[in-house]
Formats: structure tokens, sequence, C-alpha cells
């Protein structure tokens, strides 16, 4: 504190990080200042100096001199006289050294000791080597630091001294702190907060800094900025919150805080406007896209989410969403700019998989072909057991936020171990999805899909190939939870999900049945690195035989999805030829321990098990097991996996060893 002569108080300006506050005292004109470090070494005794009548002490540190342009050269730290000759003689050479701090261990917060770790020289030049004027240097520097962050925590008293310790292979520097009497509000008064009404209790709350509180700068930062989003979220979208005055008695060692506060008028959402040069959504798709509407108290978090929802579409580069004030008194519309982002996107794959061969994918969309949101995709496989062709309508945020619309239309050839199919398909589905920036709980979805499909397969009986053409006709539906913390990685919860298709199909005559499948899996923390995961899966085929099904409308097991260590759907029920031929119910389960072992990589064992059922209900015999080990690497958008597996208790013609790559957790 440097008192202004001028005046009865001064202005202190205390730095925590990266928050500043200004604060002014009263009742200290007359205090001393008290120094940031002063040394502890002992030094000969001499007589005072005076000068003026002052004494003046041999130790103080000199003024600063004017800048020459070049650092001034730091005296060395001294050791304590009583230090033995070795330790003397070690801080005048360049050195290795130690470091502490004490007196601190009762009054310093985690956020304190993060912090001066963070910005200490002395840390951040750990292991170094240095001479005794660096030492002193920096051990002056990380005693002011340290001064600063324990008055920012309300030891306004505190002083810090540096000194140097014999020890047996090198000097320790220590910072000494005395934190004196912590200070604490004697009164906060939020001017103005009464004008809020009804709400003012509310805001009032939301600065959760009293009377009795330590004065903790970091704490008044914190409250101002929860009453800032509070009144918004209050209906109060111009409200102004000034910044905190904080008058320091030194005497009384208690401070008192007066923070100004303009809650306005509360409010309720009013129109959605967009610029009227905006070539990406008008304001009716904009209001599709927010979660609230016309008439509801207006809510800050809302908008933050519509310009967040904005972003996502993907076709936006900035969305500026802005309250401004309505035509009626108690309204606000939200003024809405958006610059669109480039439209186009080409990609393309090249990959491989046991049991599915060779592939490469490349596709072209338009994201906004047809306003707003209506994407084109043109999409193409060629593999050795893949080729495709397919066109895909997709309208996002459909009549409402996160659904989507989408019809499709695509020829494909499969060629698989189990049957070769030549399809043409035509299809719709209406769903509610989850994403990574909104991930849901409930997603849902309806859909429609007419299939002519020509495939041929042995007939398990004689062993004899046989041709056959389908046309089904079938309505698909989904329902599921996600109780997860990540779509991603989930280190937590449960999901759960069930499908459900009645289909109708014509070959020779029509016949009707309805798959169904049920999916859940758990994740449990058992440290903070090692997660244990588990998945089931339950499916049946009700109201025809395995035999009158179409060989791709049947259940199969193994894979990278199913059951890791075995060939694409490989498991199960064998022809003459020794090729799955797919079943009418299935069973599988996977468990797996998810281990961080160092930086962004981890160490994931796992054992998987299933089988396929000719019947139309799972007896749970015959388990097929796979058991491996699995590698991720944790980029900043999701877990990347590689699992090699192996069966344990093979088929005829299984591989040893099978091998599975993709982005995201195996379930």
């Amino acid at each position: 504190m440097e008192p202004d002569a001028g005046r009865r108080g001064a202005v202190l300006r205390v730095t925590t990080g990266m928050m500043i506050a200004n604060l002014t005292t009263v009742g200290c004109a007359a205090a001393a200042q008290v120094p940031a470090a002063a040394p502890s070494s002992s030094l000969p005794s001499s007589p005072p100096a005076t000068a003026g009548g002052m004494e003046i002490d041999p130790d103080s540190p000199l003024a600063p001199l004017p800048d020459i342009g070049v650092d001034w050269p730091d005296l060395p730290v001294q050791p304590a006289a009583s230090a033995p000759v070795a330790t003397q003689r070690a801080v005048a050479a360049s050195t290795r050294y130690d470091w502490r701090i004490d007196g601190i261990d009762g009054v310093a917060s985690p956020l304190l000791r993060d912090r001066f770790r963070e910005l200490s020289v002395l840390a951040g030049n750990d292991g170094k080597e240095a001479n005794a004027a660096q030492l002193d240097r920096r051990a002056r520097q990380d005693a002011e630091l340290l001064l600063t962050l324990l008055k920012g925590e309300g030891y306004y008293d505190a002083v810090v001294t540096t000194g140097v310790e014999a020890a047996e292979r090198r000097p320790v520097i220590v910072l000494t702190a005395v934190p004196g009497a912590l200070y604490r509000f004697s009164g906060v008064t939020l001017a103005g907060v009464e004008q809020a009404g009804a709400k003012a209790d509310a805001l009032d709350k939301a600065f959760a800094v009293g009377a009795g509180d330590a004065v903790n700068a970091d704490a008044v930062a914190e409250a101002t900025a929860n009453l800032r989003v509070r009144a918004g979220e209050e209906g109060f979208p111009f409200a102004t919150v000034g910044e905190p005055d904080v008058v320091v008695d030194r005497a009384a060692r208690t401070a008192t805080l007066q923070l100004d506060v303009a809650p306005g008028t509360a409010r309720r959402f009013g129109t959605i406007t967009a610029n009227a040069n905006n070539r990406v959504f008008d304001a009716a798709h904009v209001q599709e896209i927010a979660r609230f509407r016309p008439g509801q108290p207006y809510e800050a978090s809302q908008v933050d989410d519509l310009r967040r929802a904005l972003i996502q579409t993907g076709l936006v580069a900035t969305a500026d969403v802005t309250p401004v004030p309505g035509k009626a008194p108690d309204t606000v519309d939200i003024a809405v700019r958006l610059s669109p982002a480039p439209p186009r996107t080409v990609a393309g794959e090249l990959g491989y998989g046991t049991g599915e061969g060779a592939r490469a994918e490349v596709s072209w969309t338009h994201r906004n072909l047809f306003p707003p949101e209506g994407a084109l995709t043109l999409r193409g496989v060629l593999g050795t057991g893949e080729q495709l062709g397919q066109i895909t309508y997709r309208r996002n945020n459909f009549r409402g936020r996160d659904r989507v619309l989408t019809g499709q239309f695509a020829i494909a050839h499969l060629l698989r171990d189990a049957y070769e199919a030549n399809t043409l398909s035509l299809s719709a589905t209406l769903e509610q999805q989850t994403t990574i920036f909104f991930q849901k709980a409930w997603t849902w979805s309806l859909g429609g899909e007419l299939v002519a499909t020509d495939e041929r397969d042995v007939d398990a009986s004689t062993g004899q190939p046989r041709r056959r053409t389908f046309l089904i006709g079938a309505l698909p539906t989904s329902l599921g939870y996600d109780g997860s913390d990540d779509l991603l990685n989930p280190t937590r919860g449960f999901r759960l999900s069930g499908r459900a298709s009645p289909e109708l199909s014509l070959q020779g005559s029509v016949f009707g049945y309805t798959r169904v499948q049920v999916d859940a899996s758990a994740y449990q923390p058992l440290t903070s690195r090692a997660i244990l995961a588990g998945r089931i899966r339950l499916g049946t085929i009700l109201g025809a035989p395995r035999d009158q099904i179409a060989p791709s409308r049947r259940f199969y097991a193994g894979g990278g999805a199913s059951v890791r260590g075995y060939g694409f759907q490989s498991i199960g029920p064998r022809d003459p030829n020794n090729d799955p031929i797919g079943g009418r119910s299935l069973a599988e389960f996977a468990i797996e321990a998810r281990v961080k072992a160092f930086g962004n990589f981890g160490v994931v064992p796992f054992l998987d098990g299933g089988n396929i059922y000719t019947g139309g209900a799972p007896d749970f015999s015959g388990f097929r097991y796979g058991a491996g080990l699995g590698v991720r690497y944790y980029s900043s958008f999701g877990p990347i996996r590689v699992d090699v597996g192996t069966p344990l208790n093979p088929q005829p013609g299984d591989s040893r060893i099978a091998v599975y790559v993709s982005l995201g957790q195996a379930f």
C-alpha cells in the first residue's frame, strides 16, 4: 500500500491470477509500508544510519534505479552466517536447488497453491542450475507473488520473507509467510436490487458473498459473474451490474462491499428477426430451432443455446444472436445475423475389414441445396464385398429442434459369406437424434421402407445353391434412452434402446413377421483412470421360419460391433459349405476395462461372447467367446479405437486374429 499524502485513504490494487480488484482502504494513513520480501540472512551488525532524523535499515532494498536499457544486476542471496561453509560456497556458484513454502498450510486454498505453482519462477526453473544472483531474483519474485495471492484471499497484513537453508545435497530456498489476520466483510450491499420486485430475493441469493465472509477477491468476482448470469435467467435482458466497490478498514481488519445493480424491466420473448441479406435461414426456421416461444419468460441461457444450435448446423460461419427491446415494453426481440459457411462437402474413405474385404467410399454433399437445411448427398461405395450407389435427402431441424427427415434411394450389391444380394430400396425416416453438442436423453425414430432384393444363398438342408427374389415392406421404429455422461466416451451411467420392425414379405406368397432387438450398456468408474463397461444384446424374429425370411433380414453375429475376435457375421449355424446362414434370434454380451495408461493413450482388455439361434428365442447355449486387447488414443473429438481379438473356442475356418479400427468406443 502506498499512502496518498493528500487523502486519509489510499488505493490498493490486488492481483490474483487473471483478476484485478480495486480496493480503497481507510484509517491507514499512518500505516508503515510492508515490504514484499525481506532477506532472512544474518549480516554483520553496524550502527544504524540516519537521514533527516530517521533511521535507515541497511537490510532494506534499494530504491529502483533509472532504466538504462539492460537488467540491473541483483545482489546474491546470502546464506545464514551459521550455515556450514560448504553451503555458503554452494550458493556462490551455479547449482541446482530445492524450494519450499512455510507458514501457509492452515490458510492457503488449493486454488492459491495451483496459481503459485503455475506462475512461480522457482517452480518453473526447478531442476535447472542457477547462480546466487538468479536465486535471489527468483526468490524475491516468488515472495511478491505469494504476498499478492495471500492478499487476494483476504490476508492483507501478510508478510513473506526469503532465506536459504543448508541441505545435504543442495541448498533449499525457503519462502516463509506470516499471513496475519483474515479480513472479513462487515457489510455487503447490492444497491438497486430491490427494483427487481418479487425476483429481488433470487438475485440477492445469486451474489453468494455476505457479511462474515472472507474478503476474497475470487469469491467476489465469481459472485458478481453469477449475479449477471442470474439476472438474465430471471428475465432481465438489459440488467446492468457494476464493479464491486470494496473498502478495507485496516484498524478493524474488516471491509465493506457495495455493488450497484440496475435490473431494468422483466421481459418475455417477442419475435425473432433475421438480417435482410441472410442467405442461410429465415426467421421462421430460426424459430423452429429455438427452444423458446414468443410469450415465454426471457432466459439468457435460451439465447446462448440458440446461438450454439445455429453454429452446430454446419451451415453458419458466425451467428450474432442479440436481445433487443421489443415493440411492447415487456417484450424482448431476438435479432439474428448469420454469415454462411461453405455448404459443400466432399469426403472419401479407404478401409479393410475382416470378412468384409477392402472398401473405398466417396460422397458429395450440399448441405443447403433445398433451404432451409435441405441437404442432398450422393454416395458411392466400391469394394470387394460391397458396391453401392445412393441418393439421400436430409432435412435437419424439421418442424422442431433436432428432428431429422430423411429420404433415401439406393442400389446395392452385397457379397457376404452368408449370401449375395442385389437390392433396390426406397426409405423415409423421421427421427429425433442426439448429437455430440446436445446429447439427448431420449431419442426415437419412425420410418417406412420398400425393398426389392434378389438374393442367392444355400439351402441348409441340401447344400444346393438357390436364388430367390423378395419384395419387402417394413415399418421400422426405435426408442432409446441415454443416461451416460458422454456420447463418444462414456464413463458412467447406462444406455437402453429397443428396435421393432413389422415386415411383410412377398416371395411366392405374402407372409409377415416382426424383428425385435434390445440393446443395453452400462459404465462404472473403478478408479480415476479405469472404467468398467459392459453391454448385452438380445434379438428375435417372430412370425416366420428362418428359411422363409430373406437372408439379408436375418440376425448375424461376429465382428467389431458384435463379438470381437471373429470375422464379420461368422458366428452361428452354418451350411454344408461351412458358410454362416444367420438365424431368428441372437444373444450377445461384452465386458471390458478402459484404463488410461499414460498421456492420451489407454489400453482396453475385453471379453465378448454370443451366438445365433434358429428358434424364435435365444436359449443362451453354445456361446462363442472372443478376447483381446485394445488401444485407445483419446483425441479432442473422441477416442480412436484399435482392437485386436482372437476366438477362444473357434469354429472350423475361423481366423485366429481379427483387427478392428473405428472412432469412438466399441459401445
